[in-house]
């Protein structure tokens, strides 16, 4: 075999074993990001029960102060009865003092509404500041189990790199370059076995001259139909045989 196609055949299965750490490092991320929309969710669930009971609290707050002004109402209403002088005077302060007598039963049910959705909140608030402690603690298990898989990803990562870096300075430059120009397109189906006499890149069918050159495997080859780079695997050479 060619030594160059034989050097671009290990780097492209070397190019291979490190992009396969890709997916692996997204799925790590997509875990840990899962984990982080839980708790960002569970997050906006207490705040937003915060906000419902403090509005309920204010909303108590202001009934409260419409009882102090009401009750000031009806006070002043006993003092006016001394100095009520015809019966009209009268009906119309009695009139006046039942409304008030209304308004007061209506705002007191009223409290009596909210302090039982304000107790419910609450309970319901307790609840989920437990599951918010839950979703945390198990955000740092996942965070510390993901940044472990991607620390050792990483540096088996690095390692292959290390081993790639050796293995381009002895390439020829010109041969790296034309290996580099097709794997943008082609990725890690770069350099591909020919098997039944077709690429395995595009899965095309080479004729009989272009499958005799990739057999002899003097030189780099490439695929008539899509460019890639063509080898043929030993064993195949022996069943060809």
């Amino acid at each position: 075999m060619n030594r160059h196609l034989k050097e671009l055949i290990e780097l492209s299965k070397l190019d291979k074993s490190i992009d396969e750490f890709n997916p692996l490092i997204e799925m790590a991320q997509k875990k840990l990001a899962r984990r982080v929309a839980k708790r960002d969710d569970i997050y906006k669930k207490v705040t937003n029960i915060n906000s419902t009971i403090e509005d309920i609290k204010s909303k108590i707050d202001s009934l409260e102060h419409q009882i102090k002004s009401i009750n000031e109402q009806l006070a002043l209403s006993v003092a006016k009865e001394r100095a009520v002088k015809t019966e009209k005077e009268m009906q119309a302060l009695q009139m006046e003092t039942e409304l008030a007598k209304e308004k007061l039963n209506f705002v007191n049910e009223e409290i009596d509404r909210l302090n039982r959705v304000l107790e419910d909140r609450e309970e319901e608030l307790i609840e989920a500041n437990k599951e918010l402690d839950r979703a945390e603690i198990d955000l740092a298990k996942v965070s510390d189990e993901v940044s472990n898989k991607l620390t050792s990803i990483h540096e088996e990562k690095a390692k292959l790199y290390a081993e790639r870096d050796r293995k381009i300075r002895n390439i020829d430059q010109k041969i790296l370059a034309f290996y580099e120009k097709i794997r943008i397109w082609a990725r890690n189906s770069t350099v591909v076995p020919v098997k039944k006499q077709a690429c395995y890149g595009c899965y095309m069918k080479l004729n009989d001259s272009a499958y005799a050159e990739v057999i002899k495997s003097e030189d780099i080859c490439t695929c008539h139909h899509c460019g890639r780079i063509l080898y043929l695997e030993p064993q195949s050479v022996e069943v060809e045989a």
